[in-house]
Order: structure tokens, then sequence, then C-alpha cells
């Protein structure tokens, strides 16, 4: 307990708390950045050969982009659910905010690397075969699926925090 008459809970508790959002929109914002990168050369040089194609294959680079906003979402849930002068935060409830913060932050990332390998290899590959088009929104769908399991998991642990002494 903290000498200071406005502070209950554990003093170190926030620091938990403000790295697992930190966390999650890091790591979220680096699964982002990666598939952008990565599928946007694909369509870059896909573009050469084919430049009708351009539009259709912007696919990936977008759904890459959203992961980035489901960081920001679990960070804002987070960082509102610190206020230890309002209400006591615990130890449970940093760990709480740092579970799910990783969750969400590293099911991004990896969310991230499918992306941008699928849509770089997909955007090239459908430039020669139109037929696979299908095919690669399917995966692409299936990859976002991850940061999405990431989404609600970090939703769910982050709604525990606030519960450690029977509140």
């Amino acid at each position: 307990m903290s000498t200071d008459v406005g502070f209950s809970g554990d003093e170190t508790a926030p620091f938990f708390g403000f790295i697992g959002a930190a966390a999650a929109l890091v790591f979220s914002c680096m699964g982002a950045a990666y598939g952008t990168a990565k599928s946007g050369v694909g369509v870059a040089s896909m573009g050469v050969m084919r430049p009708e194609l351009v539009m259709k294959s912007i696919v990936p680079v977008v759904m890459a982009g959203v992961l980035g906003i489901y960081g920001l979402i679990i960070a804002v849930i987070i960082s509102t659910g610190i206020n230890p002068k309002a209400k006591p935060y615990y130890l449970f409830d940093g760990y709480a905010h740092l579970s799910s913060g990783l969750a969400c932050g590293l099911a991004g990332l990896s969310a991230g690397m499918a992306i941008g390998i699928v849509g770089d290899a997909g955007v090239r590959a459908n430039a020669q075969q139109p037929k696979l088009f299908v095919g690669m929104i399917l995966i692409l769908i299936f990859a976002e699926a991850l940061a999405l399991y990431g989404l609600i998991v970090g939703i769910i642990l982050s709604s525990r925090a606030g519960q450690s002494r029977g509140e």
C-alpha cells in the first residue's frame, strides 16, 4: 500500500496494465505494417504486369491495416480501466490487462505475417491465374480470424480486471 492518500491498490500494478496496453497496440501495428508492406510489394510487382488488377489486389493491404485497429481497441479498453485513484487496482488487474494486451498484440502480429505472405504470393499468382482469387481471399479471411481470436480473448481477459477482491 502506498502512503499517498488518494491511491489504493498495489503501486506496481498499473505498470503491468500500461505495458499490456502498449503491447496490444505495438504488436498489432507491427503485424499490420508487415502485412501491408509485404502484400504491397506483391501488388506493386503484379501491377507492372497487369495494371487492371491493382484495385482488386488491394484486399490484403486493407485486411492487414485492420489489425492495427484491433490493438487500438484493446489499448483503449485497458487504459480506461486503469484509474487507481477512483478504484483499487491490484496486481491481478495489472496481470489481467497485461495478458489481454499480449493476447491481442501477438495474435495481430502473427496474423499480419500470415496476411503479408499470403497476400504477396496470392496477388502475384492471381495475375497469372485469375481463378486463384477466391482461394486467396479465403486464406486471407482465415488469417484475419487469428487476430479476431486474439481480440476476443483480449476483451474477455480485460473484463476480468477488477474481479480480484470479490468486487
